[in-house]
């Protein structure tokens, strides 16, 4: 668009809020005399755990003048000696150290914050280790593999003081927000049903056949398990086919998406303190009900997508949702599309498009460094995390039970079923060597 060609008000406004979004604001202190970060006012950033989502989320953090990546923990030598070459090549040093054990990291007092991205396990454990030793903890979902881990890591989170981001950057992407906002504006009228994906649950106990285990510099098995049940090394494992077996897994695989699209719900239904208070298994999907009498269905999406999957999930992409109101409903996902109805609801985007942003994680990660300046809460917080995870673990508990379940939101227990409140927790394991 040119100087001269007019802009609509409605153009003005979306554009606004994409550059408030994207803005940061650095202290004038920390500031060099060219205007770039001065190496004392750099947050210092350590990762524990680089596979394909932490490359993901580390190649939008590099780019930030005002944070350095110093350190890389991984079991594994292929991924560590990986997530340095990326790190060093784009800083074009040598400079990134690395370790086997992530609690020598932790151990190094220039590091104030970390990114955790290992598998699901591993996820609270670091966190809590993460938040004792001082520093500032970005978590990849799910961040806790049980209720009670989502638990202990919020309460540790507060009882530190530290700044917590769950890696549910969708709170923070352009087209939930919009449809979010839209519902909390009251312009689908008075909110009554919410819609979010998942994939199919599945329950696995079987081992992979057992291999020789490697040396521990290759492949520290020990530490890999971690908190998690013991079981003889096998490659797959740890080139991610883990995922769906129970001992490693978060809720029968349900807070895969679950992590993202029932915390949008939260988001819209203005339960960031709470969580519904009733979940009901059926076939293709499980029916909660808040006590404010909102119904919050997740669906059940097989994997890859298939006849099966309703209309709206596979025209927008990954972890789709949708909100319907008495006079309205929107719907949106990683595509980047917005759907909305009435046709006058649409048309507020700008030229009445459809697809406002494809899913980034930038704006998420920045937020969370944002925060470690000014001592504020991240977009998902602990609380927000507690919350939708725990409403996660609930509804993925219904399933693996086949019955109906209540649950008191405040003593985050299930009413009348010691069953289902003895699935609240796990045995760990005594890893530590």
């Amino acid at each position: 668009m040119t100087r001269s060609n007019p802009r609509s008000r409605r153009e003005f406004l979306w554009n606004s809020l994409t550059a408030s979004a994207a803005l940061t604001v650095v202290p004038s202190h920390v500031l060099a005399r060219n205007g770039s970060v001065a190496p004392s006012g750099k947050i210092a950033l350590g990762i524990i755990g680089i596979g394909p989502r932490c490359t993901y989320d580390l190649k939008s953090i590099l780019p930030f003048d005002d944070v350095r990546c110093l350190a890389i923990a991984d079991v594994q030598a292929s991924r560590r000696d990986a997530g340095k070459k990326l790190v060093d090549e784009h800083y074009r040093n040598a400079d990134c150290r690395l370790y086997r054990d992530f609690r020598e990291l932790l151990d190094r007092k220039d590091i104030d914050a970390v990114l955790i991205a290992t598998g699901d396990r591993w996820h609270a454990a670091a966190s809590i280790l993460a938040a004792k030793a001082g520093k500032d903890v970005y978590s990849e979902k799910p961040c806790g593999i049980t209720i009670s881990a989502c638990q202990e890591l919020a309460d540790t989170m507060h009882q530190e003081k530290r700044v917590f981001q769950a890696g549910t950057q969708r709170r923070s992407v352009l087209n939930f927000q919009k449809a979010v906002e839209w519902v909390h504006q009251g312009k689908l009228g008075k909110l009554h049903t919410m819609h979010a994906s998942v994939y199919v649950p599945q329950l696995d106990n079987t081992w992979l056949p057992a291999q020789p285990q490697p040396p521990r510099e290759l492949v520290d098995w020990n530490l890999w398990l971690g908190p998690a049940a013991w079981r003889p090394f096998n490659q797959a494992y740890c080139d991610g086919k883990w995922r769906g077996h129970w001992d490693f897994d978060s809720g029968a695989r349900l807070l895969d998406w679950g992590a993202h699209t029932v915390d949008l719900c939260q988001w819209a239904n203005k339960a960031d303190d709470t969580m519904p208070i009733e979940y009901e298994p059926n076939e293709n999907n499980i029916v909660c009900r808040y006590a404010n009498g909102v119904k919050l269905v997740i669906d059940f999406l097989p994997q890859p997508f298939g006849d099966r999957s309703p209309q709206y999930i596979t025209r927008l992409g990954t972890c789709p949702v949708r909100f319907i109101g008495d006079a309205g409903s929107v719907e949106t996902g990683d595509s980047g599309e917005i759907v909305a109805q009435p046709e006058s609801l649409q048309k507020e985007l700008p030229d009445g498009s459809k697809r406002v942003v494809g899913l980034d994680v930038t704006a998420h990660a920045r937020n969370f460094f944002d925060c470690i300046r000014s001592r504020t809460m991240t977009a998902a917080n602990q609380d927000v995390m507690r919350r939708s995870h725990i409403a996660s673990h609930a509804a993925a508990i219904a399933w693996i039970l086949g019955r109906k379940l209540r649950i008191d939101p405040v003593k985050e227990e299930f009413i009348g079923d010691p069953e289902a409140n003895l699935l609240r927790t796990r045995p760990q394991r005594a890893w530590a060597t």
